[in-house]
């Protein structure tokens, strides 16, 4: 016979309904009942029936992840698989699941975001990226759908809860590191200009190098994707210049890696040679020969904070919109040296 609600309510000296709202993870029941509801239902084998429970709430406690429209910056960039850990546990906690929705195209991405609204598969979106005109935003928006935006959006900045970094600041900060270090020629490796981490940090950049009346030379500036061949094509270009920087600031470890395969290739020491600075310091950065300074933007804590976010507004629907800044730190390595140690060859 099938174990229920009553005989955990019976073993744990409860009421049935208390039972319910520890399933449901109430903050009004105390954590020591919580407990025992809990051990109760481990030594009776007792598992929730969710699906029965969502359709008598008309909730699928399911909560929606759009990825960017490439696979492969998914399947091979470490941020990715961080940040969903930080969302799995987020929603795991309120005992939610996630169901993933991406595509090859940005059109197969969007038709994937309507049905999951329109077919009323998911209770919310987390969207993780953010970028510049968005039609996803926008159709969210439109329909009043409850969504949460890993990263600061174009528009509408104080109307959509987001969680993000301090982005400006923390690539102002990498390139003043640099400057510090007698750096005067600084490139910048970002990403595409349609996201809007890139447009923040490339500011960062810019207002370093103004503050420290250093001029700005675009031809040190190159936009690929968020992969090691992106940064290997990067620092190809840069190299091909007649007078090429003696320090980058690379807005991802995946790319950064690409940069310094590169850079070894042609027989040229990092940072003896060539000063790199980082972004979000996954394991990459400290595994690689040499081990990289890297900002650490806390992805998982991105992730944990925006399926958090998103759930306390799929529960208390007046919640008003925020902005939940992450704090980012510089971790130094060995990267980095100052710039009369730089010779840069060709």
């Amino acid at each position: 016979m099938a174990v229920t609600i009553k005989d955990v309510a019976k073993l744990a000296n409860v009421a049935p309904s208390t039972v319910s709202r520890v399933i449901a993870n109430n903050p009004r029941i105390s954590d020591k009942t919580k407990n025992r509801v809990r051990e109760a239902m481990n030594h009776l084998g007792y598992h929730p029936n969710l699906i029965a429970r969502s359709l008598a709430n008309q909730s699928t406690r399911v909560i929606g992840l759009v990825l960017p429209s490439s696979t492969d910056i998914y399947f091979q960039n470490p941020f990715f698989s961080t940040v969903l850990r930080g969302l799995s546990e987020g929603a795991h906690e309120k005992q939610y699941a996630l169901q993933i929705n991406t595509g090859k195209t940005e059109e197969e991405i969007y038709e994937g975001v309507v049905h999951m609204v329109q077919g009323g598969r998911v209770d919310g979106i987390v969207l993780l990226y953010s970028k510049i005109e968005d039609g996803i935003i926008a159709y969210l928006r439109e329909r009043k759908f409850p969504f949460t935006v890993i990263g600061k959006p174009s528009d509408h900045v104080e109307e959509i809860t987001h969680v993000d970094n301090d982005n400006y600041r923390a690539s102002k900060e990498a390139t003043d590191y640099l400057i510090k270090l007698g750096h005067k020629k600084i490139g910048f490796i970002g990403g595409k200009l349609n996201l809007v981490v890139t447009v923040e940090r490339l500011l960062g950049y810019k207002e370093s190098l103004q503050e420290a009346q250093i001029g700005l030379n675009d031809a040190y500036i190159i936009h690929e994707e968020f992969l090691r061949e992106g940064g290997q094509e990067a620092i190809k270009e840069l190299l091909s210049l007649i007078d090429p920087p003696t320090a980058l600031v690379v807005a991802d470890d995946l790319m950064a890696i690409g940069v310094v395969n590169t850079l070894t290739e042609m027989g040229m020491i990092v940072p003896d040679h060539v000063s790199i600075i980082s972004f979000n310091n996954v394991l990459f950065a400290e595994l690689s020969r040499p081990p990289l300074t890297s900002v650490d933007i806390n992805i998982f804590d991105l992730g944990y904070q925006a399926a958090k976010s998103l759930i306390t507004k799929l529960e208390n629907p007046c919640e008003p919109e925020k902005r939940i800044i992450i704090p980012h730190q510089l971790v130094e390595r060995v990267s980095c040296s100052p710039q009369t140690r730089a010779k840069m060859q060709v």
